[in-house]
């Protein structure tokens, strides 16, 4: 594959090539369509739920997030990246029933968060996720990652040491102090191989290894070096540049070498993490593997190494065409010695969703699986057995990236809000909220007329991200307590007061 003498792109001449890379703009191929339904997906509800306002945090506007179980599920809070509809952008945290735990809202025009999820840095449980902008039509991301510690304190922001901003589509934190993701380099490229112009471009999937603490490069690996353009499923069109791999996630195997999904060839593949040679494809027009029945996948995302060495995706079966009418979540049996894949488990959505874009597949403590339905609002819990224990999803006009459920405890590094509203006569309610405590069990309302002279008024069991306690009698100032399941302080909220009756 040889360069074009006229040399590299700059991202801006990529951005400007036209209305999208190849055809994905009308099909979904290499998009991101976030909260975009397809005619195939019933919508969680009728009408989108407004986004409450909390009293305490009148700032944020959470989307709601509906959650049915109906078997025994996972321990473990969900971690969500809403990004459209009429609620907030950002990293959202909610418990088994669907209740807001922690969000970290997003502002600025276009920028999202996506793929918050628990990794560990230094040997410490850190949340990662993806802030930036998307191109919808290319989905490719311009942006950076962000690590905060339990106390949701940021502590790293990671940006690609190349030419062009870090890609959304992966970050994988490793034990040895460095950090694996994706940039998209447009290059000049000659295309003709493809049916493309020979004075073309392309957008080149660079893979980096950096080291966290210093920023240094410890190794990269280029697409376009080691798979030809003949393996994509995604044609060139004009002057349009050709995204003709559009890798969409990384993972360290058990041997060290690195697992490398790529969208447009639908394949998976296992990439030396020394020379950067192609040890194996998985799938794809030049499958090293004979795939058994129903073990073939398409346009799929999120290829991970399972514990027990089975392989586990998000099998889109759409994108730039549809390949079949449903995705799934898919477990294969890769025997590389004998070289065949056949399938384990199928995993789909009891509605039969077909998600053009985006999706994840995670194990769960036990054996179990979470799907996240990308493009589609919806996420979904099954056993190890396959039987589906949980389904929840965000408003109709919403969607996540991933999903994931993660155990996490959390002591936001700041102190907890309170806000008190009267009602007729003396009848006080205090509200009381701490975004991302994840140890409070119970509120304490101490109230008074001297703010230094405060007694316990009323105690009531947290009830969601935001607890309400009517309080008796007269009261001029209040604070909260944060307590326990032991009933110890876990902190205090500012004292404030409370408004003067009506006259």
């Amino acid at each position: 594959m040889s360069d074009n003498p006229r040399g590299r792109l700059t991202r801006r001449r990529l951005l400007a090539g036209g209305a999208g890379l190849a055809v994905a703009a009308a099909a979904g191929g290499g998009g991101f369509a976030l909260g975009r339904g397809t005619a195939t997906a019933p919508a969680p509800a009728a009408d989108a739920p407004a986004p409450p306002r909390f009293v305490t945090r009148p700032d944020l506007a959470v989307p709601v997030v509906d959650v049915r179980t109906t078997g025994p599920t996972a321990a473990g809070l969900v971690f969500l990246t809403p990004a459209a509809g009429a609620g907030g952008r950002g990293p959202l945290l909610v418990d088994g029933a669907g209740q807001p735990v922690w969000f970290r809202q997003v502002t600025g025009p276009g920028v999202v968060a996506v793929d918050a999820r628990v990794q560990r840095l230094a040997g410490e449980p850190v949340i990662t996720w993806w802030e930036g902008t998307i191109d919808p039509k290319y989905g490719i991301g311009a942006g950076e990652f962000v690590i905060v510690d339990r106390a949701y304190r940021e502590i790293r922001r990671l940006r690609a040491p190349g030419p062009v901003p870090a890609d959304q589509h992966d970050l994988v934190l490793t034990p040895h102090g460095t950090a694996i993701f994706f940039a998209y380099e447009p290059v000049a490229a000659d295309l003709s191989a493809a049916g493309g112009p020979r004075d073309g471009a392309l957008v080149d999937n660079v893979l980096y290894e950096i080291d966290v603490a210093t920023g240094a490069v410890v190794f990269r690996w280029r697409a376009r070096d080691h798979v030809d353009l003949e393996e994509s499923y995604a044609a060139p069109s004009g002057r349009i540049p050709y995204d003709y791999l559009h890798a969409n996630s990384v993972e360290v195997d058990r041997d060290g070498t690195l697992l490398v999904s790529a969208r447009h060839t639908w394949t998976i593949y296992k990439i030396d993490r020394g020379s950067g040679a192609v040890r194996w494809r998985l799938g794809g027009k030049r499958s090293d593997f004979t795939l058994g029945p129903d073990a073939a996948f398409a346009w799929q995302h999120d290829a991970r190494r399972r514990s027990d060495g089975t392989l586990g995706l998000f099998d889109n079966q759409a994108g730039i065409t549809t390949h079949a009418n449903a995705s799934r979540g898919l477990v294969l049996d890769v025997d590389e010695a004998a070289r065949t894949a056949g399938m384990v488990r199928s995993l789909a959505h009891p509605d039969a969703l077909l998600a053009p874009s985006q999706g994840s597949m995670q194990e769960l403590p036990g054996g179990g699986s979470l799907v996240g339905w990308g493009q589609q609002p919806w996420f979904t819990e099954y056993a190890a057995d396959g039987t589906l224990v949980a389904a929840g999803a965000l408003p109709a006009d919403n969607g996540s990236y991933r999903a994931y459920k993660f155990d996490w405890s959390g002591t936001p590094g700041d102190l907890p809000a309170v806000a008190a509203v009267r009602g007729a006569g003396e009848a006080v309610t205090v509200y009381a909220s701490w975004n991302g405590a994840t140890a409070v069990t119970r509120w304490r309302v101490r109230s008074g007329m001297r703010p230094g002279r405060l007694t316990a008024a009323a105690t009531a069991d947290r009830t969601g991200f935001e607890t309400a306690v009517p309080i008796p009698g007269p009261a001029v100032f209040v604070t909260v307590d944060g307590l326990d399941r032991a009933g110890a302080v876990l902190a205090s909220s500012p004292v404030t007061t409370v408004p003067p009756p009506a006259v």
